[in-house]
């Protein structure tokens, strides 16, 4: 289930009039309106709030152009800057910022959807800052919005009813704010109605702002036509989003649950997989020290396998496979031939991204080092530390320098050791708490203690593994769908 898109389903039913029924003794919300009018004209004569040329200029004649959708009879179109205020931040500069006061600025990051984010990387003024932009202290009920963001990217608007807390929030430039003069404006209903998506739609067909970065300007905002209902139709309509919204809050839960479990039960097979547990052990499949000798003639065979089946054998990748690293992007070095080339950016858990693939020059000395083959696994240096991939292709291409090749030096099954990896990264057993890098370097991905099962056991283990996780994968496409 597609909760996502359920939420918006029951927003877009309760902004057509169509999540509750229409009650025909409800005052009209034309006469809602007048009343709302008649209050910001009196506001504006008594200087306590200011007549903005962005609103100043009515029309009957709707933002969009033609009205989007009919509504209930009783309900009336309006402009959002006739119901509403607009109240820009100010540009607080960084250097002004303490560690800590009663004085918080609020800025872009802090502003998310049905949630003000006051705990995350905050940052203060002093007070004497604080009390000299008093015009941008915030109120409870306030409605903040984010105004810039990746341009053609919808996910950047976010909106949230501000909150009864006992700091003095300031706001800063980029967020805008609605503020409510009239009480006769549900502010709950105004936020669900942002959220819709017709008004996302309006919204964002007004942006600007250059190539990279996109900015939702307060004119175009305020000029929204917004669907207003009666008032006691808005309290309706608030309830009965609030108790959709608290069932499917309830079926996000549980979809949480699940995927946690599956996550859990996920990592338990790859314990059970790596530990000789997974499938039973053939006492026909040769012993893994004689698959050792051969990878390895002078490699330790140890008999202390305290955590692994009789027949396993202890070693560090080192022994059983060749690595290393692609060659380092240097603008200088122009010598050789144009090859395309993977970064770690490239490469995800057991799958690669070819959305963006550069070139550089490569010498034919350097190719044999560099290239990457059918059959090789690759481990991220830096980044998400250890992800790993298998390639898989039967083409080959070439690495850079924060990419490791792993290429075994005998028969092994390279999926046993991409698992192994995997259930290392889960555990923070690599690029964690256990090695302690701020990168995996060469040196301490060839120390890494791993198990040599059978040869014949390797790839049991990895279709096991195989069968179990489509079973789980199954499961995480129904959630997702």
């Amino acid at each position: 289930m597609d909760t996502k898109k359920l939420r918006q389903k029951i927003l877009d039913l309760a902004i057509r009039g169509k999540l509750v029924p229409q009650d025909p003794s409800d005052e009209p919300a034309s006469v809602l309106l007048e009343r709302i009018k008649a209050e910001k004209e009196r506001l504006i004569k008594e200087g306590k709030i200011k007549r903005s040329k962005k609103t100043a200029k009515t029309s009957d004649t709707p933002h969009y152009g033609n009205v989007p959708f009919e509504i209930p009879d009783n309900w009336e179109w309006c402009k959002l800057g006739d119901i509403v205020d607009f109240q820009g931040g100010y540009a607080y500069k960084s250097n002004t910022y303490v560690n800590q006061s009663d004085w918080q600025v609020i800025r872009i990051g802090n502003v998310k959807n049905d949630n003000l984010v006051l705990d995350t990387q905050p940052v203060f003024v002093e007070e004497v800052i604080g009390r000299e932009t008093k015009k941008y202290l915030l109120q409870k009920d306030d409605i903040l919005f984010t105004m810039t963001g990746t341009k053609g990217k919808r996910d950047y608007f976010y909106s949230v009813k501000v909150p009864s807390v006992k700091k003095k929030l300031l706001l800063n430039q980029r967020v805008g704010c609605l503020r409510r003069f009239s009480s006769e404006v549900n502010i709950d209903f105004l936020c669900f109605a942002l959220k819709g998506e017709y008004v996302l739609d309006a919204i964002f067909s007004t942006e600007t702002g250059n190539v990279s970065q996109g900015n939702i300007g307060s004119e175009n905002t305020l000029n929204l036509n917004i669907a207003i209902p009666p008032l006691a139709e808005q309290r309706r309509i608030v309830s009965e989003i609030e108790r959709w919204f608290s069932l499917i809050d309830i079926i996000e839960n549980g979809k949480q649950d699940l995927q946690t479990t599956i996550k859990q039960a996920k990592n338990k097979i790859l314990d059970l997989a790596i530990h000789g547990k997974l499938v039973p052990q053939d006492p026909n499949d040769e012993p893994a020290s004689e698959l050792l000798k051969r990878i390895k003639p002078k490699a330790e065979i140890t008999c202390d396998n305290a955590h692994y089946p009789k027949v396993w054998q202890k070693t560090i990748l080192g022994d059983i496979f060749n690595h290393n690293t692609g060659k380092a992007l240097n603008s200088s070095n122009k010598e050789g031939i144009m090859k395309d080339y993977l970064t770690t950016s490239n490469v995800y858990w057991n799958k690669f991204d070819f959305s963006v693939i550069k070139q550089m020059p490569y010498k034919e000395s350097e190719l044999d080092k560099c290239t990457v083959t059918k059959g090789d696994l690759l481990v991220c240096e830096g980044g998400d530390i250890g992800r790993a991939a298998i390639w898989n292709y039967d083409f080959d291409i070439c690495i850079q320098n924060h990419i490791h090749r792993l290429r075994p030096k005998g028969e092994l099954c390279v999926a046993f050791y991409y698992y192994i990896l995997l259930y290392l990264k889960e555990n923070n057993l690599i690029g964690g708490k256990g090695i302690g890098l701020l990168g995996l370097s060469s040196n301490a991905l060839h120390k890494i203690d791993v198990p040599l099962p059978p040869i014949e056991e390797q790839y049991r283990i990895v279709q096991k593994i195989e069968e179990l996780f489509s079973y789980f994968d199954n499961i995480q496409k129904t959630l997702e769908a």
